[in-house]
């Protein structure tokens, strides 16, 4: 068993191009597992790949990231640290593309898929909403969980994402899944943690305590651990690329949060994380 997993991760993005050996192989030497996550086809194929190069320890998610469902421009206070701004060049969601990745026992999940909110073009809510029922769909046929992506508007007049993916999920899903970065308050994580749905945190938790009442509040058995690298190190190694094996530092502020003992809380989120994706 590892002692830590982190359950979403882009070692597959650009932002690994040059050690991307080096940083799964710093993860594995720490007895840290990966489950690198897909935004599109050509990083979910790309995740796939990279399960296909180690022998155990490294898992793939592959689906298609909201932002990615329309053409759309995204910058570094967007993206937040650790971020490259890009433009989004749009894809369409090819559920026979996805359907033949998730016939490989290496792919656990599909994802991250859902709602975005925080940047809105003209027709994009609409067009999101009906991507994330085709990978509810697919994720029913398959039987394999989701990896939620939900993200509220900059403006608090807007519609609640959450609100509105569960709505979507409780019309169409019969397949669970991880609400992956979890952002929103404790009434939002309490509705999805009813629905059966894992909520997981990532190193953003080190430097802010905007989330202590939703961790607190969850219990240890419903949580996942995450880094989201390249994005949000936690502390002690802001201002650096965050990469998987600073998970450590995520499960354990979540132990100090919840005055939980570290290491029951390092084999409660393992085990929850090889029983959501079914990780062998």
């Amino acid at each position: 068993m590892p002692d830590f997993i982190d359950a979403h991760a882009h070692v597959n993005f650009a932002a690994f191009d040059k050690d991307r050996d080096e940083t799964i192989k710093r993860a594995l030497d720490n007895n840290t597992w990966i489950i690198n996550v897909g935004t599109q086809q050509d990083t979910s194929k790309q995740a796939v790949d990279l399960a296909h190069s180690y022998e155990k320890g490294v898992y793939a998610i592959v689906g298609t990231h909201p932002v990615h469902t329309n053409k759309s421009y995204h910058d570094k206070d967007e993206l937040g640290e650790g971020g490259a701004e890009f433009t989004s060049r749009g894809e369409a969601f090819d559920k026979d593309f996805y359907r033949q990745l998730l016939k490989d026992p290496k792919v656990v999940g599909l994802g991250e898929c859902g709602l975005d909110y925080y940047h809105l073009d003209e027709g994009s809510r609409e067009k999101q909403k009906k991507v994330f029922v085709e990978h509810i769909e697919l994720a029913n046929e398959v039987g394999k969980p989701l990896m939620l992506h939900i993200r509220n508007s900059q403006n608090s007049s807007e519609p609640s994402a959450y609100a509105e993916a569960l709505q979507i999920l409780k019309t169409h899903a019969k397949i669970k899944g991880d609400v992956h970065f979890f952002a929103g308050n404790w009434e939002e994580a309490k509705s999805f943690l009813d629905f059966g749905f894992t909520l997981s945190f990532t190193g953003v938790i080190t430097f802010t305590q905007d989330y202590d009442e939703v961790i607190r509040n969850t219990p240890l058995d419903m949580i996942l651990s995450e880094t989201d690298c390249p994005y949000v190190s936690p502390v002690p190694f802001r201002g650096k690329r965050n990469e998987p094996v600073y998970v450590s530092e995520v499960v354990k502020k979540i132990a100090e949060i919840k005055g939980e003992n570290i290491e029951k809380v390092k084999k409660t989120i393992v085990s929850n994380i090889i029983r959501v994706f079914g990780l062998k």
